[in-house]
């Protein structure tokens, strides 16, 4: 059986060369960007967050600081780029502090009924169970007021995606087809994006048609990339954060 991955398929549609570089030759990234490690850094103390509340234990704020710049030490080192002009790694450090003060004083008591952290799902898009998409949510909830599952998925990028955007994107719903097959088809699900920089919370809900058709364009897309012979770059504002830029036909 073929596994692929939200991020695999997306890498692919962003720049089908970039997928190439990254799943094909296999090369080992050649750098990493400070975007990077401010999202895992953020993500890991999350994570330490609701595992501590799952232990009926509610963290102050300064131990999960503390948590933070741990993690940020662990995945930080001088020869991580920085595109943007004018910041520092301290600045990128202190969104970081920013961005879990605001969710920490949003969300506590942090009473939402956290069931999982860090889910591994698999969904078999096809009839013949030939391929299937792997990943993992970063929290999963069930929301004892309105009935509803709910796929939480943090966000820290600068950019807050529009409503077309949000409907289109693809790895939530992929997620939430393995959690109606685990928990039941009828289950309602609540796709929820936490964009942390806009400290801005965003749902939305997938019918089974929309999810159906979801799957077969998954399965198209993998059939489009097994097939390709040429994979050729797309230029774009994307490249500057890209680990491949240095070994690019497009930038040498």
């Amino acid at each position: 059986m073929e596994t692929y991955s939200h991020s695999k398929l997306s890498t692919f549609e962003k720049c089908p060369l970039k997928y190439k570089y990254r799943y094909i030759d296999k090369i080992i990234s050649l750098r990493e960007t400070i975007e990077v490690v401010l999202g895992k850094a953020v993500h890991e103390t999350l994570e330490w967050l609701y595992k501590e509340i799952k232990k009926n234990k509610i963290p102050a704020i300064d131990e999960v600081i503390i948590n933070y710049s741990k993690n940020w030490g662990r995945n930080y080192h001088s020869e991580i780029l920085i595109v943007r002009d004018g910041l520092t790694a301290e600045d990128y450090f202190n969104k970081g502090v920013q961005f879990l003060l605001s969710y920490y004083t949003e969300h506590r008591p942090f009473d939402d009924n956290t069931l999982e952290l860090e889910k591994e799902i698999k969904v078999i898009i096809d009839e013949n169970g030939e391929y299937q998409i792997r990943g993992f949510i970063d929290r999963l909830s069930y929301n004892l007021k309105t009935g509803e599952y709910e796929i939480h998925d943090y966000k820290t990028s600068n950019n807050l995606p529009d409503k077309d955007s949000i409907d289109d994107d693809k790895q939530l719903a992929l997620y939430s087809i393995a959690i109606k097959e685990e928990f039941g088809k009828e289950k309602d699900i609540c796709l929820i994006w936490h964009y942390l920089n806009f400290n801005k919370k965003i749902c939305i809900r997938k019918t089974t048609e929309q999810l159906e058709r979801l799957k077969k364009e998954t399965l198209e897309l993998i059939k489009k990339i097994e097939s390709t012979k040429e994979f050729n770059p797309n230029k774009s504002a994307l490249c500057n954060w890209c680990e491949y830029k240095i070994m690019c036909p497009v930038w040498n």
